[in-house]
């Protein structure tokens, strides 16, 4: 079965410099750096970048950062609660512009 994205290509990411080096090769570092332990540690930011993984729904983000978290030990409690901060956060995103929906019809009845 084909689909669109390919599992395969995640191990192509490194290439993206191959059309723009410079700015692929900035993007890496700055990657790099944002990743390694600071004030939070590295278990907790690919948890992090798991949940937003699934909230901006990046299939290679997605499977590269479940085998992250597994290989710094959390289990699937974790990641799925994490998930689940995600999409919590990415409803309540959608329903707090329900108050905009509610200001125009206010307006509106006037």
């Amino acid at each position: 079965m084909k689909t669109y994205y390919n599992p395969e290509d995640l191990k192509k990411f490194g290439n993206i410099t191959e059309l723009q080096k410079a700015m692929g090769d900035k993007f890496f570092a700055y990657y790099a750096e944002v990743f390694k332990e600071g004030a939070l540690t590295a278990r907790e930011k690919s948890l992090i970048a798991l949940a937003v993984a699934h909230a901006i729904q990046c299939p290679y983000c997605i499977d590269a950062y479940s085998v992250d978290t597994m290989e710094k030990g959390c289990d699937e409690e974790q990641m799925m609660e994490a998930v689940h901060v995600a999409a919590a956060i990415r409803g309540g995103a959608s329903l707090v512009h329900g108050t905009q929906m509610m200001n125009k019809i206010k307006e509106l009845s006037m």
